[in-house]
């Protein structure tokens, strides 16, 4: 039991991890930009590598940013910087990315590759909880509709708070995309067969995952790729 536990905890959701591989080397890594290979290799030796995006994802998020024509963004949780790099180089020369974190030290790991990539000047990094940023920009009602998307990987606890502040900062038609949303494939794993540091984060996502289902403001998916995430379109 053990054994199968540890087995769904440190890889992919798909149960096969040949076909994981699979897609990274026949799809994903193939057209990944250098500058996310390299922070990604970077990244891979950090203690909470985990955290990173997951480069399937990433590509997902890409194509969503096209699709959206996003100019103007919001991050909340920035880790090493894969999500934010790979944003600042999708987006256009004149786009804005507003990154939130709480620790400036980790986004200085990926920092030099972000300079070196060339699209540093896009980025408005603040170190901060995400809340009080959120609440101030709300302050100022030319904000509210003006951010076409917003990707959220932070704390699960305040999942839902981020949710209700992003549906006024996001344009109607705007994506907001959550991350780690399946939270290892644990959602639906009995309590037993889930690690103790995990329990709190899965009850959390269960309980996100039913509100955004009920949510009437946004048209919704569910992909389980990477460690899941729920894209969210804002209908009004």
């Amino acid at each position: 039991m053990e054994q199968n536990t540890k087995k769904l905890l440190t890889k992919g959701l798909l149960q096969s991890e040949d076909l994981c591989q699979y897609i990274l080397e026949t799809s994903v890594y193939p057209r990944e930009p250098e500058p996310l290979k390299e922070l990604r290799h970077v990244t891979a030796g950090h203690p909470r590598a985990r955290m990173a995006t997951a480069p399937d994802a990433g590509q997902l998020m890409a194509m969503l940013l096209k699709l959206v024509n996003a100019k103007k963004t919001i991050e909340v949780g920035v880790f090493t910087g894969y999500s934010l790099l790979l944003t600042a180089l999708t987006i256009p020369e004149d786009g804005k990315i507003m990154a939130i974190d709480v620790s400036r030290e980790t986004f200085e790991i990926g920092l030099p590759i972000i300079k070196k990539a060339g699209v540093a000047e896009k980025i408005d990094f603040i170190e901060s909880e995400a809340l009080p940023v959120l609440d101030q920009l709300l302050q100022n009602s030319e904000n509210e509709g003006s951010f076409d998307f917003a990707f959220v990987d932070a704390d699960k606890v305040n999942y839902w708070n981020y949710h209700e502040r992003l549906m006024k900062l996001i344009k109607v038609g705007g994506l907001v995309v959550y991350d780690n949303t399946l939270w290892a494939g644990t959602v639906v794993m009995p309590d037993g067969l889930v690690p103790e540091f995990m329990k709190p984060g899965k009850q959390l996502t269960i309980e996100l995952n039913k509100l955004l289902a009920a949510d009437p403001r946004v048209q919704l998916s569910h992909a389980s790729i990477g460690d899941g995430i729920t894209i969210c379109r804002r209908l009004y």
